[in-house]
């Protein structure tokens, strides 16, 4: 059936193409902070529909395609059913605000990918489902909430350590929106949260 997560990952895939062809819209469209402070206020949504490569526009759809279809109803009565829609864009948004005021001083920061907003889809489907199993790299089972621990720690590390492409402030941030968000919509979300938790069922 045809749905919003699926509307998302064909308007990405289609951009990252022309953005790939098109080397003046690769470099409208990516996170580049002396841009940002020059008025283009719409990279902070832009950057979210461009890739790098391949692999990192695969790895980023692919994993919005399972949790997204998985979270997408709990949206559907917000904003006229535009609820996700709107999610998604925002966790795109609120992901990159920390990476930003961090570098909004250096001409040589860029940032893009679709991570900030999956990363508030993948997290708000551990609130739904905590101890369902995510298979890491499609092969190895891990409960979703042991993913979303390491997944953290593992995050803070990186940001700290430095030394990467990756901007894993925004997975991070985007994560965090992702849970903060769907609490606020649907307080319920957090006792079901609680329950499930104690309740592993495995």
């Amino acid at each position: 059936m045809f749905n919003h997560t699926t509307l998302i990952i064909i308007i990405t895939v289609i951009v990252s193409l022309l953005a790939w062809q098109n080397k003046a819209v690769f470099n409208r469209f990516i996170f580049y902070p002396p841009a940002v402070k020059n008025g283009q206020w719409d990279r902070f949504v832009t950057h979210g529909f461009i890739h790098a490569d391949g692999m990192h526009l695969l790895f980023n759809m692919f994993t919005l395609y399972f949790f997204g279809r998985a979270i997408e109803r709990l949206y559907q009565s917000f904003l006229f059913g535009y609820g996700f829609v709107v999610f998604y864009v925002l966790a795109i948004v609120v992901a990159m605000v920390p990476s930003y005021i961090k570098h909004k001083d250096s001409a040589s920061y860029l940032s893009l990918g679709a991570s900030g907003g999956v990363s508030g889809v993948l997290f708000a489907f551990i609130l739904l489902a905590p101890w369902e199993k995510i298979y890491l790299f499609a092969v190895v089972p891990i409960p979703a909430i042991l993913f979303a621990v390491a997944y953290v720690a593992y995050s803070i590390y990186a940001d700290k350590r430095g030394g990467s492409n990756i901007n894993h402030m925004a997975h991070m941030w985007g994560g965090a929106f992702g849970v903060i968000a769907t609490i606020i919509l649907e307080p319920q979300v957090l006792p079901h949260f609680l329950n499930a938790l104690l309740s592993p069922g495995f």
